[in-house]
């Protein structure tokens, strides 16, 4: 965990900050109502084709970064599934997960947060941007059973033309994109993004999607 201004008390207290916003989603998940209360359909989607790799691409730099720190959340297990059965409660669960930490998270970009253009980490102080965002929602949905190897975090180009990161869930039914512009779960091709690169299923190297070479950062909110 990330130790603000260098101290140990620092890391202690911004992991415990963590900790209790996991907490609070965790227990969130297990009160959700199963009706119509969630904006979104609970009803599993209809299946869709996913999106295929296209070769090797080397990972955002504010990746390898973040893996220093936080290498239990880029190992590979490849004894894990590389796709999840799309069950009714795991869709429920992505819904879920992508809504609440949508709604609990301060939109900051890194250059207000942080001072640099690009870094990813764990939004341990209640805010962050894109990739935090998405970084947690794995994290919660790890800890709801979901295998890590299924999650992949996704480098595309926006609306605006600018790089941001959203989180692909590999499915018996297709690539679910998880975002924070978006509160409803999407098939890939639904989101209107260009699709860059996305983490590997076998290791530290990241693969092409094919329809774009750039950008190097994900730097909006």
């Amino acid at each position: 965990m990330r130790a603000l201004g260098g101290s140990e008390a620092g890391a202690k207290r911004t992991s415990q900050v963590l900790g209790l916003i996991v907490a609070v989603l965790l227990v969130g998940l297990s009160l959700v109502p199963s009706g119509p209360a969630l904006a979104q359909s609970l009803k599993v989607p209809a299946r869709t084709q996913p999106l295929a790799a296209l070769g090797t691409a080397n990972p955002i730099p504010g990746w390898a970064s973040f893996c220093q720190a936080h290498a239990r959340d880029c190992v590979v297990d490849v004894s894990e599934q590389e796709s999840i059965r799309l069950t009714a409660q795991a869709w429920k669960t992505l819904v879920t997960v992508n809504r609440q930490v949508n709604g609990m998270l301060e939109p900051m970009t890194d250059a207000e947060h942080w001072g640099v253009s690009d870094r990813w980490d764990m939004p341990d102080d209640g805010a962050g941007d894109c990739e935090d965002y998405q970084l947690l929602k794995r994290r919660l949905l790890v800890e709801q059973g979901f295998p890590a190897r299924a999650l992949r975090m996704t480098v595309v180009i926006d609306e605006t033309g600018e790089g941001h990161a959203v989180l692909m869930v590999r499915t018996d039914r297709g690539d679910f994109i998880l975002d924070n512009k978006q509160n409803s779960v999407l098939p890939w091709h639904q989101t209107g993004y260009t699709f860059v690169k996305r983490e590997g299923s076998y290791g530290s190297a990241w693969v092409s999607l094919g329809q774009a070479t750039g950008p190097t950062a994900t730097a909006n909110r």
